[in-house]
């Protein structure tokens, strides 16, 4: 009886490791695909165009809210603190550092992830299931270069830009939430930013996470895009799959590199 139970969980575990190592794996090999070919610019230029517009400027509005009431919500959290240790003038050192290092990247990925990952697996699903991916190989065009490539990288540079303007939007609405809630003047906050604690380090550390979030989850909405199968339903299954799997990815990935680039 415990013999038959050891081997159960064993198996339960074993399937469980095998099917992760599939995805990994699968993933790995699509990534290092996509990478050689945007190395050698190998993919349709037009196409990546269109998408940063699509994916880029179209993401701003959901970019700005998002930002601005981060900014926001840290002073109103930070407020009882800062009240009861009269530390005013560190409010603008918290806000940025909180922000630049680890809020304004993941915040970001995470709202990003939602509208342009999901958005992407779906697209590319429907094309998978409808034939048109197979249409495109069988008019000579190779779909790497010309659909995956393309939005892949277009995916890696908007989060990146929209983490950079997050950054500055959280930082001006964490001033002007400070100055009418604490009385924190705004010349008192630019320097708690500006001031030696808060170094070009912290503002590197989180626009190297906002490019490999960005690699992330182009890499999974790609990956379960392309691999849809079982028509209507199934391009639904993947789109859940793809922003469940882009949101473990990011917080692991966010996990393990505030260790390495600490």
């Amino acid at each position: 009886m415990a013999e038959s139970r050891v081997h159960a969980v064993a198996s339960f575990f074993g399937s469980r490791f095998l099917v992760l190592a599939e995805v990994v794996g699968a993933m790995g090999v699509l990534l290092g695909r996509m990478l050689s070919r945007a190395v050698r610019l190998d993919f349709d230029k037009g196409e990546l165009v269109r998408n940063l517009h699509r994916m880029g400027v179209n993401s701003l509005p959901i970019v700005i809210i998002t930002a601005l009431f981060v900014g926001a919500i840290m002073v109103v959290q930070a407020a009882p603190l800062v009240n009861r240790f009269n530390a005013r003038a560190l409010l603008g050192w918290a806000a940025g550092f909180s922000t630049l290092r680890e809020i304004g990247p993941l915040l970001t990925a995470l709202m990003l992830s939602g509208r342009i990952g999901a958005n992407n697996t779906a697209e590319l699903g429907t094309m998978v299931v409808t034939e048109q991916i197979d249409a495109l190989r069988a008019l000579a065009i190779n779909p790497l270069s010309y659909l995956l490539v393309p939005r892949f990288v277009a995916m890696v540079v908007t989060f990146f830009l929209s983490t950079v303007f997050s950054d500055v939007l959280a930082l001006l609405g964490a001033a002007s939430v400070g100055q009418v809630v604490l009385d924190v003047d705004a010349l008192t906050f630019y320097h708690g930013v500006t001031g030696d604690k808060l170094t070009f380090g912290d503002v590197a550390h989180g626009l190297i996470k906002s490019v490999t979030f960005g690699v992330v989850i182009g890499v999974a909405s790609c990956q379960y895009g392309v691999s849809t199968s079982g028509g209507a339903p199934g391009v639904g299954r993947s789109v859940t799959t793809s922003v469940v799997v882009s949101a473990v990815g990011v917080f692991a990935i966010d996990y393990f590199m505030s260790f390495l680039i600490s």
